[in-house]
């Protein structure tokens, strides 16, 4: 699967360079990879109080696989630099320092403590290491896929960011 951007999906330009702030030109390529990955499956759109989040564009069942996506590892340190990736990424467990960039729609899924989606990392798959995102809830079409990002569903170790409210 992959993933395509929802055009639309945030009311204005303004309110899209508003809300993206100094990290528009990750999220550019972000936008490249996701456009060039489209499918009927996963949707990137604006979420209110979160900025991009990954729906479901058809339902999956528990123990469905989502996405299998590459990743790219790079140094932790190297990002001292870019502040705002570091919101995007994955402890990889390859070094004390690594960390991952996921693609498809791998870095855009948001934060929930009431996950309907794990997520699976796998250093040595293909060579250079993948994420696989599985359905751990029943998700229908439109809902938001969201992970737990402290890797355990059950985890509900703070976070280092301020929660949206829930609905």
């Amino acid at each position: 699967g992959g993933c395509v951007l929802s055009k639309g999906s945030v009311s204005s330009t303004a309110e899209y360079r508003h809300d993206m702030g100094n990290h528009q030109a990750i999220l550019d390529a972000f936008t490249v990879v996701t456009q060039a990955l489209a499918s009927d499956t996963l949707r990137v759109v604006y979420t209110p109080g979160k900025g991009r989040g990954v729906i479901a564009m058809r339902a999956f069942d528990v123990g469905e696989v989502i996405e299998v996506v590459p990743v790219l590892v790079v140094q932790n340190s190297d990002l001292i630099d870019q502040p705002e990736l570091a919101n995007y990424v994955y402890n990889w467990p390859t070094s004390d320092n690594a960390v991952a960039v996921a693609f498809g729609c791998g870095s855009l899924y948001n934060h929930s403590y009431e996950p309907n989606a794990r997520y699976e990392k796998r250093p040595e798959d293909g060579g250079f290491g993948t994420i696989r995102y599985t359905c751990i809830r029943p998700i229908a079409v439109g809902d938001e896929i969201v992970i737990n990002y402290n890797g355990d569903p059950n985890d509900r170790s703070p976070m280092w960011f301020d929660l949206a409210p829930t609905t």
